[in-house]
Formats: C-alpha cells, structure tokens, sequence
C-alpha cells in the first residue's frame, strides 16, 4: 500500500497500514531490541505489547527511561476524545499504560477532549460529550489504573489548568503550520483550529504542576503523532522538556479495511456491548480466510489481515507459543475461521463480564480520578524560570 493512500490523521486512520514506511514519513525511530532491554532492567520484565511490538515506534523513549533511571521526575500522560462508549481499540494503549504505571510508580495525566468532539461533530451538543467524558472514565477504573496517580483533565471543566500554558503555545503556532499539520480548511470551524494547543498544553502541564522540568512520556496511538511533532518543535522555545512517544498500531475493525471506529459501531466492540452482542459481532466479522471450509483446509487463510488473528495477537493471548501455533494453524488450513471466531468470542465475553462488574463499582469513586480534586491551578510564571 503507498503511503499516500494511507488515511493517518487524529480522526481518520486505517489499521493494516505499512507502519514501517510510517515510521519513516514521520521521523519516529522504530523500537529496537535497545529500548525494551532498557525497559525490562528498569520494569523487571516486558509486556507482551512491547514483546510482539504492537507498540512498535518512538521518539525519545530511551532518554525517557534514562531520565527515569537517574532518578528525574517523569509522567505519563494520554488521552480519550469522548464521542462514544469506550471500545477496545480505545482500551489498548490505557492497558499498556497501566503496566507502565504500576512498574514505574508513575502519575498519569489523562485528558478527556469533550470540547474538540462537540467541535469536530456535526450533531450533539457539549453537554452530551461531557457526559459521555465522566462515562469513559468508568473504563479507567475499571481496568485498574490508580485514583491516586491517575489525574483525569476534562477539558470544557478543566480549562484552567491548561489555558495559561494555551496561551504560550498558541503565539508559537501559525494556521498556516495547523493546516499542513492536519489539513485543516477555510472551513474549519475556528474551535477545531485552535484545539490542538490544548492537547498540546497538557505535555507540559507536570512540569507547571511541579515547578520542574518533567519527562512525559505518551503512549497513544500512531494516529494522535501530528500533535506531538509540533508539540516536541514548540517545547525548547517554551522551556519545557521535549515530550517522548511510543507509538502503538491500531486495532482493526472486524469489517473490511479501518482501524476500530465509532464510527462503525457494528465492527467494533465496546466495553458496554452484552457479551452476547460481542459474540455476535465476533462470528459475524471479517476474516482472513477463505470463502468456504473446503478452500481454507486447501490454501490456508491469511492471518497478517485478519482482524480476528489480531485481536488475539494484540490483546487476547498472552502465549508467544500458542499465539505462534495458531498463526501457523491458520496459514496452513488446520484452523478454520468458525473455530477461531468461536475461541475469541469466549475470550472477549469472559474480558467483558469482569471489566463491566468492575466498571459498576467504579460508579462511587469516579471523582476520585480527577485532577481538579488533588492540584490548584498552576499560576503563570516566567518561562525563563530556574531548573533543576
């Protein structure tokens, strides 16, 4: 696929892309066997995200884990644009930020962008997608990140925190620098355009909540990547530390073709979907394979575009082995696409059952998760302030 077919805005993205070529186009460095040894002598082990790269790029993680090993003051910090349920393709990189989050002891610096979705929608008012932020955070909860480290900004309440960092980033940025960055045009509503400060304002949010020049790493999706190159270009002129990255690549869909959307809601599967509506979708999705049983016993299915055999690779089968197996399975025709949908159906149920249990409790310490409950508003300074 060339790259120039490629859909990889904020909004708009495809899943099986050729995130090698990305890699390039965009100036990220790929993640080395140097990075993960760096993260395993400071984590004491490697996910199985990192393992099997489905975080697979960067920008300065390595000096992110050296600044960590020296013992400077580090953060994480990603985010949810509200516009719905929250769905797994949401959930990936909350769950590998998480583990980053109990093996370093890191806080973490969520924000809920209900403001750029009431924006970028053309239906549904702010008060939906506020809504619809405080429901998100239920998923938080539920798949265990800390109340205590975990810091939830919701914009349109929130402002405060970042506007004064807003201001500084905005004089730093040109429309004709937004344009090119996200293809913004003459009629892009004006909140759209100024939106991307904000996102940006919350990479520097630690060091002003601080007073000190934080390291913040952000695990996001390779979609979100505009926002943090301008981010990374603005930050020496501002006096803050670069951010880093790492990149994850995106769920797909189970239709054909896309990353999991919203947008689709009949290919996605959300974490308030009954288990039984996840069954159906699952048996009901696209697959690699091919037309008929008897075809794939002959030639084998094709598991490297299988949103089925993704699924299992990028979340549900932590075995190397097994994961290994039912690839090769799949490729010689000893695993048919019903058996293989039926397995994954079950495993998603049993995920989903537990994550809602959780997610109902969550409903009586949600403000637990947010920022304006545990930090004032951080005063405007100098930017030529003394660092340590």
């Amino acid at each position: 696929m060339e790259i120039e077919e490629i859909h990889i805005t904020p909004w708009e993205a495809e899943a099986f892309v050729d995130y090698e070529r990305l890699v390039k186009i965009f100036g990220a460095k790929p993640l080395t066997d140097r990075e993960v040894d760096m993260l395993a002598n400071v984590a004491g082990e490697v996910h199985v995200m990192i393992r099997r790269r489905v975080f697979y790029s960067h920008r300065d993680f390595d000096i992110f884990l050296e600044a960590y090993k020296s013992g400077r003051r580090c953060a994480l910090y990603t985010g949810r644009g509200p516009s719905g349920h929250t769905h797994l393709g949401h959930i990936l990189p909350w769950i590998f930020t998480k583990w980053l989050q109990d093996k370093l002891g890191l806080e973490l610096f969520f924000q809920m962008t209900d403001d750029e979705k009431y924006w970028h929608s053309e239906s549904g008012s702010l008060e939906e997608f506020n809504s619809l932020a405080y429901e998100n955070i239920l998923d938080l909860a539920a798949l265990g990140l800390d109340p205590s480290k975990t810091h939830v900004i919701i914009d349109s309440e929130d402002i405060s925190y970042l506007y004064p960092i807003a201001i500084k980033i905005a004089k730093k940025i040109t429309y004709s620098t937004q344009k090119a960055s996200f293809g913004f045009t003459d009629s892009t509503n004006i909140g759209m355009i100024y939106y991307p400060v904000l996102q940006m304002a919350v990479a520097f949010l630690p060091s002003e909540l601080y007073r000190d020049q934080v390291m913040v790493l952000i695990p996001a999706g390779i979609d979100q990547d505009p926002y943090w190159r301008l981010t990374r270009d603005i930050a020496p002129s501002l006096n803050y530390p670069k951010p880093a990255q790492i990149h994850n690549k995106l769920l797909p869909g189970l239709g054909i073709g896309g990353k999991m959307s919203s947008s689709k809601p009949e290919t996605a599967i959300y974490t308030t979907d009954p288990p039984d509506v996840a069954k159906q979708k699952i048996m009901k999705a696209f697959t690699g394979g091919q037309p008929t049983a008897q075809l794939q016993r002959k030639y084998g299915g094709n598991p490297d575009a299988c949103p089925i055999y993704k699924m299992y690779e990028m979340l549900f089968e932590d075995d190397d082995k097994k994961l290994l197996d039912r690839y090769n399975a799949c490729k010689t025709g000893n695993l048919l696409c019903g058996e293989c949908k039926a397995e994954l159906a079950e495993r998603v149920a049993k995920f989903l059952i537990n994550h809602q249990e959780r997610r109902g409790k969550a409903l009586n310490y949600v403000e637990k998760y947010l920022i304006r409950h545990k930090f004032d508003v951080p005063k405007v300074r100098n930017p030529n302030r003394n660092t340590k």
